[in-house]
């Protein structure tokens, strides 16, 4: 048990931007880290519906509080997944070889299409936040982040991973086959439960699983092999496929 909740600790401490107070490391407890990521997709969307909740009740203009909930998931993660994102449009957008592309990949400057996309993603969050109304049920903002890093999970668990990523390495080795069984059951329990306490914003599940793949085969494809920039990359594109059904179903 010892080594579970040093898992979940290294995981909150990895994907969220929040202080753990129990910051801790233990490379055995690393594959089991994974398994964790459903748990803090959980509290990053509590957290966000929340925050919608507030808006409400202080009456924040619909400008102001659409600001504020789009920046809100980049801001939580430290800007993490965004970066995966910028990092792998530019590599994929190069239109290169695959040598060349994982070059692109790992290059920490930001390329133009990075820029480009960093602004057209956040525009479309943005206005997406701005349609929303006042009726649409925010409990949406907790199910979406718990949906797409359970996909991410799964997808870096079976995937076969980049030679140059570090899922490579001593990671594949304490993947068993019972946390591919979590992270489907979690899915579907989480999926079900949206749509059974949600309603028609249970669709927010769908879409984000779907848009994750869609982003991911891409990615995949292009740069012939998983890693966390492209788990990123897929995860930040899925967040704004649920958001669009959180504002405009």
């Amino acid at each position: 048990m010892k080594k579970y909740f040093r898992a979940c600790m290294m995981c909150m401490t990895m994907f969220c931007a929040i202080p753990c107070p129990f910051h801790t490391w233990d490379d055995e407890a690393r594959p089991l880290m994974t398994l964790f990521l459903p748990v803090v997709g959980a509290w990053i969307g509590i957290l966000w519906t929340l925050t919608a909740y507030v808006i409400r009740w202080l009456g924040l203009p619909v400008m102001v509080g659409a600001a504020i909930l789009c920046a809100y998931p980049f801001l939580i993660t430290g800007g993490m997944h965004m970066d995966g994102y910028l990092d792998v449009t530019d590599a994929v957008k190069s239109w290169r070889d695959l040598e060349e592309r994982r070059r692109i990949l790992k290059d920490p400057n930001a390329g133009s299409f990075a820029v480009l996309a960093c602004v057209l993603l956040i525009m479309t969050q943005f206005a997406l936040f701005a349609q929303a109304n006042d009726t649409a049920n925010a409990f949406t903002l907790t199910l979406i982040p718990i949906v797409s890093r359970t996909t991410a999970g799964l997808c870096i668990t079976v995937l076969r991973p980049m030679g140059t990523s570090e899922y490579a390495g001593a990671y594949r080795q304490g993947i068993k086959k019972s946390h591919i069984v979590v992270f489907i059951i979690t899915m579907l329990c989480v999926a079900a439960l949206g749509f059974l306490l949600l309603g028609k914003y249970g669709f927010a599940s769908l879409a984000v699983i779907a848009g994750y793949l869609m982003h991911l085969r891409r990615a995949f494809r292009s740069l012939d092999g998983m890693s966390g920039d492209i788990s990123g990359y897929a995860l930040t594109f899925a967040e704004v496929c649920g958001i669009a059904v959180f504002s405009l179903i």
